[in-house]
């Protein structure tokens, strides 16, 4: 993607001046490309790899928690990263919590962290250690991010070192453990916490069950905030405690006010959570929001034209939805559970748009379905009723996939949860080549300068060369699990493991790791 079709996109989507001037800084301020979410950068110079050992192509690295599975988030100078609290930055937040830090780009200094206590109820809700697992979306002055609880944040980039903006002021209670683990006195809130402006919290206001851990990338329309709720199963994988929870919101950026959500009962028929975040694109000169349910349907949306009236919720209008895997059992669908033959669909990634066309990757869960999954392209017009003739090709994609494609060039990649990258051709669904990476992926490709970046949860990091002829520019071993997207900003690639960030630079040597 050029800076010139980022700037027609800009114009004909609508979007903030602030935005804007960060993309055309080369800033990353959201999961994926924006607006169509595909994993492509239009960075340049970017290195082929890099040693940790030596400091070889490494601008600086630093110590995370020890379990990271957000991706890095790049704006206004600073680097967003979600993680776990068991390697405190602060003695004074003892305990299991999501984090969020937030780092200075030049050389990865603490600037300020927000740290929230996990949900005490049921370890279900919110799994031990996994931390903080959704990437932050910055527009403008103000970063988004949906909680390890389950709640949509709204935080100043300046943290509380420039005072506290409100019109939440209760930052320091909001950080301090609950339950049986609370302390005598809550935290008291410092220069180096988190400015929450304002918080919605989805379970009690719109009663999602929240499983294992949120994840969620906020897209930005206007004003309007699209997020996936979360939603899923209980901690017997069976039930749906809450059927009439939504599973897309949208929320007014400023106030966090919630203005409409969907109204496709969604919920009774979620095979694990929902876990895949809205995209945005412009279909015959017409904007449409593109969402794949925990049910393994894609549902186009039509967008919200305005805010309702003080007190009304508005029903997102639908334009057409397709069942990702018809086959599939529609009934019952919970006595399939860890049915590795038959099951219903699940899609992690998000669906996107590229060229006219929408791509999506999905199939049988990771943890609980069957060994078959697809990356599937279709026509965004969801022609025919229910967009039963949207379908123009299918691709397998090996027993399972958590990826969101990259497509550029007439190719997509995409890699499967088993341990192979796959290159397709974009006009017929053919392969094109496939690469055995050796580990499970759970990160996406990410497709920048003319390579293919991609990391394995066994620790090894992928350089190859994008393109129709399949070249290994390079692996590194870093010692730790790659379970998040690598991101490129400013001339720098930002690798993360389970435990550490590297921020990778060409021809930059560090002279000593933290």
């Amino acid at each position: 993607m050029n800076l010139t079709f980022i700037d027609l996109r800009h114009l004909a989507l609508g979007t903030s001046l602030a935005m804007a001037a960060a993309l055309l800084a080369a800033d990353q301020p959201q999961w994926g490309q924006a607006w169509t979410r595909n994993m492509v950068s239009s960075e340049r110079g970017l290195p082929e790899g890099f040693d940790p050992q030596t400091g070889t192509n490494v601008s600086w690295s630093v110590p995370l928690g020890t379990q990271t599975y957000s991706s890095p988030i790049v704006a206004g100078g600073r680097v967003y990263i979600g993680t776990n609290n068991e390697e405190p930055r602060d003695p004074a937040h003892t305990g299991d919590a999501g984090v969020v830090l937030c780092l200075d780009e030049n050389d990865g200094h603490l600037l300020w962290q927000l740290v929230v206590p996990k949900r005490e109820e049921d370890p279900y809700l919110d799994w031990p250690k996994t931390g903080w697992s959704s990437p932050v979306t910055v527009d403008g002055d103000r970063v988004y991010t949906v909680s390890n609880r389950g709640e949509v944040l709204c935080l100043d980039p300046h943290g509380m070192a420039n005072g506290n903006d409100g019109p939440f002021r209760d930052e320091g209670r909001h950080m301090t453990p609950r339950g049986t683990n609370a302390p005598v006195q809550p935290y008291v809130a410092g220069p180096r916490d988190a400015d929450i402006v304002w918080l919605f919290d989805m379970p009690k206001e719109v009663g999602i069950w929240t499983h294992d851990g949120a994840h969620a990338s906020i897209l930005v329309r206007g004003n309007h905030l699209y997020i996936n709720t979360g939603t899923g199963v209980d901690n017997t994988h069976k039930v749906i405690r809450t059927p009439d929870a939504p599973s897309l919101i949208v929320l007014d950026k400023r106030t966090g006010r919630l203005l409409a959500r969907d109204d496709e009962h969604i919920a009774p028929d979620i095979f694990h959570c929902t876990w895949s975040s809205p995209s945005l694109a412009k279909v015959d000169g017409a904007e449409r929001i593109f969402f794949a349910g925990g049910n393994g349907v894609i549902y186009a949306f039509e967008p919200l034209a305005k805010n309702p009236p003080e007190g009304q919720v508005e029903k997102l209008k639908k334009l057409w939805q397709y069942d990702f895997d018809p086959d599939a059992p529609k009934e019952n669908i919970h006595s399939f559970l860890s049915n590795r033959r038959v099951s219903p669909s699940n899609i992690y990634g998000m669906p996107v748009f590229d060229q006219g066309r929408l791509y999506v990757a999905g199939g049988g869960d990771w943890f609980w379905g069957k060994n078959e999954a697809w990356l599937k392209c279709l026509d965004p017009r969801g022609t025919g009723p229910a967009g039963t003739n949207a379908l123009l090709w299918s691709y397998p994609v090996g027993r399972h996939t958590m990826s969101t494609p990259a497509v550029q060039d007439g190719l997509a990649y995409v890699a499967d949860s088993q341990h192979f990258l796959h290159c397709v051709d974009t006009k017929t669904g053919a392969a094109v080549w496939t690469q055995d990476v050796g580990g499970e992926l759970w990160a996406s490709a990410l497709v920048a300068d003319g390579k293919v970046y991609l990391g394995t949860r066994n620790g090894t990091f992928w350089v190859l060369a994008a393109g129709r002829e399949k070249r290994v520019l390079s692996r590194v071993e870093l010692g730790g699990q790659i379970s998040s997207t690598a991101t490129t900003a400013n001339g720098t690639v930002y690798v993360t493991t389970n435990n550490r960030l590297f921020a990778v630079r060409k021809g930059a040597v560090a002279a000593g790791l933290r």
